[in-house]
């Protein structure tokens, strides 16, 4: 595992062993970057369910401002500790070690995002909550965007009564990249 692109471009990145992390791949990691390239300069860009790190390394790399991360996984969470410190954005990010909705909580009114990313373990439903609880939240900036990493069968009926709309989805064989927002009111 590595980062593809910007000024860490070829770093390689630890990961945890065994199955409690689905490492995405360089070339989904390839596709859902360019979905999102226009947006990642200068951005602030929240990593929930962060693994190794390296979707919000990536995107310091490509040019993010700041990046926060947040893993429950005390190992998780040491390798991303290793990750951000082997990248040097030590001082261009923040690492939570707490559960996703807590850390959410505490994060209010602290910090506003222009991305969102969550890739949750599948089949638990978790993006619907974090989406309740991103819903009034101030944490999504205005144009702010969210993307969910899932795997194909996950439901997303529920996100237009949630006041959110699908800008756009990437589907891979195994998994999908769904990009929303909030509505216009």
């Amino acid at each position: 595992m590595r980062i593809i692109a910007g000024s860490r471009r070829s770093l390689p990145l630890k990961t945890i062993p065994g199955l409690s992390t689905r490492p995405t791949t360089d070339k989904t990691k390839e596709t859902l970057f360019n979905c999102m390239q226009a947006e990642i300069y200068g951005c602030y860009f929240l990593d929930l369910f962060a693994g190794s790190g390296q979707i919000g390394l990536e995107a310091m790399s490509r040019g993010a401002e700041y990046a926060v991360f947040i893993e429950k996984d005390k190992k998780a969470a040491a390798c991303i500790e290793d990750n951000i410190r082997f990248t040097k954005f030590e001082k261009e990010t923040k690492l939570i070690n707490k559960d996703v909705l807590y850390a959410l909580s505490e994060l209010e009114g602290r910090y506003r995002f222009d991305i969102i990313f969550m890739d949750p373990p599948y089949n638990h439903d978790l993006e619907k909550e974090v989406l309740i609880r991103l819903k009034d939240s101030s944490l999504l900036k205005e144009d702010g965007m969210i993307v969910i990493e899932a795997s194909l069968d996950t439901d997303f009926s529920y996100l237009d009564e949630l006041g959110y709309e699908i800008r756009k989805q990437k589907i891979y064989k195994t998994n999908t990249h769904i990009f929303i927002e909030r509505k216009n009111v």
